[in-house]
C-alpha cells in the first residue's frame, strides 16, 4: 500500500470526523467511524437506511428538495468552501448542530450517482455563541 492510500484510509477512517457517502436517492452507503462517534449509530444500523435517520423530522421536507436540487443539478454551494450548518439528530433522539461540507459524487459518464459529506459537530462552539449572545443583549438592555 502507497502513501496515498495510507492517507485514503486514515481518512476515511478517521474517529474525528463523520463522513458518509449517499446514493441518488439519499439511501447511506457508506458510515465511518467518526459518523458512529457523533451519531451514535453502528455502520450496520445506518448503511442501508435513508439520510432521514439523522434529519430532524420538521427539516425534511426541505432537506430532500434540495437534495434533489443536486442531484438534478450536479451543482451544491457546500463543495467548494462554504459550510452548512444544521441541527442533526443522534440515535438516543438528542438534537445536535453540524457543519458540514458536501462532494457531488459522478459515476464514468458524468452522471450524479450520490453525494459523500464530511460533518463535525458543532453544538458546544453554538451553545457558547447562544450563551455570548444572551450576555451581549442583556448587557445593551439592562
Amino acid at each position: 500500500m502507497d502513501i496515498v492510500e495510507r492517507l485514503r484510509d486514515a481518512i476515511l477512517n478517521t474517529p474525528s470526523d463523520a463522513i458518509l457517502l449517499a446514493d441518488r436517492n439519499g439511501v447511506i452507503r457508506f458510515w465511518n467511524a467518526g459518523a458512529v462517534r457523533i451519531f451514535g449509530f453502528a455502520r450496520e444500523e445506518a448503511i442501508g437506511q435513508s439520510l432521514d435517520l439523522i434529519i430532524p423530522e420538521r427539516l425534511r421536507a426541505r432537506h430532500w428538495q434540495g437534495y434533489a436540487h443536486v442531484m438534478a443539478s450536479g451543482s451544491t454551494r457546500y463543495g467548494s468552501g462554504s459550510l452548512l450548518s444544521v441541527p442533526a439528530v443522534t440515535k438516543d433522539g438528542r438534537q445536535i448542530s453540524v457543519e458540514f461540507t458536501i462532494v457531488v459524487l459522478r459515476d464514468g459518464a458524468g452522471q450524479v450517482e450520490g453525494i459523500a459529506a464530511i460533518l463535525r459537530d458543532v453544538t458546544e462552539r453554538f451553545q457558547e455563541l447562544r450563551d455570548l449572545r444572551k450576555k451581549l443583549a442583556a448587557l445593551q438592555h439592562p
